[in-house]
């Protein structure tokens, strides 16, 4: 699918703001809303946009730990990643997943409650993964700018 720069300005806003009402969208975009509503619903089917989220306050502020993971394959064979990313879309305890440039193959996010849990993770989730040749955890300690939540595909 190609996208210009209409297109580019539609996805800028509904980033920033995805409840933004079609007629403001349209307004801001230069389209008319039922123009506008057309191309939204392109970039929708075409899978160029793939869901609406709501970022969510923990009930206990500080509650939820980001554990970023880096994590590096045997081998970056088309076969081992393919197969690294089928299993880490088994787990919905990993909220997102990276594919990287650099020192790592992988960068994944999960969020825990505390180190115990963390533990677990690592021991049943991490470590079973497949092809996985060094995993790297980095513990957050606050959130400073939080603007989507990780999306599966």
């Amino acid at each position: 699918m190609s996208i210009d720069a209409v297109d580019r300005n539609i996805l800028r806003l509904l980033r920033l703001d995805a409840r933004i009402s079609n007629a403001k969208l349209a307004q801001e975009v230069g389209l008319s809303p039922s123009a506008c509503l057309r191309r939204v619903k392109i970039l929708e089917d075409s899978g160029t946009i793939r869901g609406y989220t709501a970022l969510v306050d923990a009930p206990n502020p500080g509650a939820e730990i980001a554990v970023i993971i880096n994590i590096t394959l045997e081998r970056q064979t088309e076969e081992y990643l393919d197969r690294f990313e089928a299993a880490i879309r088994k787990h919905p305890e990993i909220k997102e997943c990276y594919l990287m440039t650099g020192g790592s193959d992988y960068m994944l996010r999960v969020d825990v409650e505390n180190a115990v849990e963390f533990e677990r993770i690592h021991k049943v989730i991490l470590s079973a993964l497949p092809g996985v040749l060094r995993i790297h955890s980095s513990f957050s300690i606050r959130n400073v700018l939080a603007t989507r939540s990780g999306k599966r595909r």
